[in-house]
């Protein structure tokens, strides 16, 4: 059985990532959502709990992906869930080369156990990141066209009904 780690803070989870999951899901056995905290952020727009609960909600009739919180560094997540890849999304070039050192510093420091895969998201959502509709979200802006509507309806309760 194949089975891939996805992770990142998913702060939040938005179409970019979404395709990426849907790209994983058709290559691998197994695709687990790692939800993880990013101590560089200071501010974070949901929770942890907040993260996993809408995640699991959006996959919840999806057999082959499930949903994790996860702790410490992503390749040890990986190897506790019996990964042998994890996939990272790339939006383009300056991407690609941080993707590149941390694919090779995970499989050093997992005794090469770990691969990493990398996948394009499609072209229209090259652009969506978290950090954009988060920002977004701070001006006021309708964030709809990048996020699955569960998660729109949750920006929407933060927002106080805006």
């Amino acid at each position: 059985m194949r089975k891939v780690l996805y992770p990142g803070s998913f702060d939040p989870i938005t179409k970019g990532h979404i395709n990426i999951i849907q790209q994983s899901s058709l290559l691998f056995d197994e695709v687990i959502v790692a939800v993880m905290s990013n101590p560089l952020k200071k501010t974070c727009l949901f929770s942890l709990k907040e993260r996993l609960l809408m995640i699991k909600d959006i996959y919840k009739d999806v057999n082959n992906v499930s949903v994790l919180v996860g702790e410490g560094a992503s390749v040890d997540v990986a190897l506790e869930n019996e990964c042998n890849y994890i996939v990272r999304g790339v939006r383009g070039l300056s991407d690609l080369d941080y993707e590149m050192q941390l694919a090779q510093i995970n499989r050093d420091i997992s005794n090469n156990q770990v691969n990493t895969v990398c996948l394009f998201a499609n072209p229209e959502l090259i652009n969506v990141s978290s950090s954009v509709v988060r920002e977004l979200f701070k001006l006021g802006k309708d964030v709809s066209k990048y996020v699955d509507p569960i998660v729109n309806t949750r920006i929407l309760e933060k927002k106080g009904g805006f």
